[in-house]
């Protein structure tokens, strides 16, 4: 390379480093990205994308096999697993070319390589433990994302007990399944094989399903999931998991009692750990807090000139959240004026399992834990004419409100398509807005969008249609 100098190297081109490289080049930076393995990162190529694609053909085969409730006419309906697999992994691929193409147009040098700092202003770029380039950069920023968490014990060997990278590309279907962990990650999957006819338990330590999100909403959850045929294990550890020859015999431990139960396989979905080892952290006065990169509002570490964003720092360990850290830490290197920090109480969180579940802010508990006098606003989904013309009357939408000065405090839904239902709150929630906005704002008809309206009405007794 002739120069080697830069007003700005990130490193890690996932959802947070890909972005925060093209708004640099946006704000007239000379930007380099150092990736060691693929563009777009662990959420493109692994996570958020490809599991979407998955459950898009999961939806779609529970949707035939219903054809009948829509007057529809099919016949024997089958699925190929690796037609699915194929399609979910082209759909990461054509994306991961799309984020190869913005940063080309964006004139971000793009380096592929193992990237660590090398002491202040310092990026030492390798491949396969060869030197690739010595980088050196006004501003640094470290996005290297996370990897599946392993307990000690249950480790994944990635042929009998898997992560989600062999949970996304199974070379058969199990017939038997049990997921450990009942998170977004561990739903989803559970949510896509059981869909698939395989026998699955979820298990989960804590003692409800989905246990970051609302209670009510968690409880109709587990509901619907056993409904479907899920076993739902709450309240229970997994002791032990003995590899058989094409088995796994897991111990559970609920109570002080224990019970062996035998499955095809296991997937571990127990959270992730920072990538944080062999970046070059030594070589700085970066800081470690929790075993996250330590960094102030704006994403600055302790090291001047050395930021971080995603997964390796604060939770929530989201894409999106990682994207917005991205715009906001190089925002404030450029000086653009009226940077704001990042309210993670306004950062949506959604699962897409069947009933899909979304949310944002506080839940009812948090709210009363917080000391605020609420006001509570349910709308079921078979309230709303939409809800019911499409055959996805089982549903809810929750708001909570504070009573005396009627911020809307949070919002938690569960049924068809909250997950895209759930960024009208997101907007009202980052406008400050009140319940009185909310009420005067007027809302299409005939749509599951009503129900955001009436859920708000309830909270005030003013709702119309329940």
């Amino acid at each position: 390379m002739a120069d080697n100098h830069f007003d700005l190297v990130v490193i890690g081109a996932g959802p947070g480093g890909y972005v925060a490289a093209i708004r640099g080049a946006q704000l007239g930076m000379q930007v380099a990205i150092v990736e060691s393995t693929h563009l777009g990162g662990i959420c493109l190529n692994w996570g958020c994308i490809p599991t979407k694609a998955l459950l898009r053909s999961a939806d779609i085969y529970r949707e035939f096999r219903h054809a009948k409730d829509y007057g529809l006419s099919t016949g024997e309906v089958g699925f190929d697993l690796q037609a699915i697999v194929k399609r979910s992994r082209s759909v990461s691929a054509q994306l991961a070319a799309g984020v190869k193409h913005l940063l080309k147009k964006n004139k971000v040098t793009v380096l592929d390589g193992h990237g660590r700092l090398n002491g202040p202003g310092k990026v030492s770029v390798t491949k396969d433990g060869k030197p690739v380039a010595e980088l050196t950069a006004k501003h640094i920023i470290v996005a290297t994302g996370a990897r599946p968490r392993d307990l000690p014990g249950l480790e994944a060997d990635g042929k009998l007990i898997w992560t989600y990278r062999q949970a996304m590309t199974p070379d058969v279907l199990p017939k038997t399944l049990l997921v450990v962990g009942s998170g977004a990650i561990g739903i989803e999957f559970a949510s896509f094989y059981n869909t698939l006819g395989v026998k699955t338990t979820v298990v989960e330590v804590m003692e409800r399903v989905l246990p970051v999100e609302d209670a009510e909403i968690s409880g109709i959850a587990a509901k619907a999931f056993k409904a479907q045929g899920m076993d739902v294990r709450v309240s229970t550890n997994v002791k032990a998991l003995k590899k058989n020859t094409d088995s796994v015999t897991v111990t559970l431990e609920k109570g002080g009692k224990t019970e062996d139960i035998t499955v095809d396989r296991v997937i571990m979905a127990v959270g992730v750990v920072p990538n944080i080892e062999d970046v070059g952290l030594s070589t700085t006065k970066v800081q470690l807090e929790k075993g996250r990169i330590k960094v102030d509002s704006y994403l600055c570490t302790d090291e001047p000139g050395v930021y971080a964003i995603g997964d390796v720092v604060a939770p929530p360990w989201l894409a999106h959240k990682a994207s917005h850290e991205a715009v906001i830490c190089v925002e404030k290197i450029a000086g653009l004026p009226d940077i704001h920090p990042l309210n993670t109480r306004n950062i949506p969180g959604c699962t897409y399992c069947t009933p899909q579940v979304a949310s944002v802010g506080l839940s009812e508990a948090k709210a009363k834990e917080a000391g605020h006098t609420i006001k509570v606003g349910r709308f079921p989904f078979v309230g709303n004419g939409k809800a019911i013309a499409m055959g996805e009357a089982e549903g809810l939408i929750k708001t909570v409100f504070d009573a005396k000065t009627g911020e809307l405090l949070g919002a938690h839904m569960i049924g068809a398509e909250v997950t895209e239902l759930i960024q009208g709150y997101v907007v009202g929630k980052t406008l400050e807005t009140t319940e009185a906005e909310l009420m005067h704002t007027v809302f299409p008809h005939p749509t599951l969008s009503e129900m955001l309206h009436e859920s708000v009405l309830d909270a005030f007794g003013r709702a119309i249609h329940f």
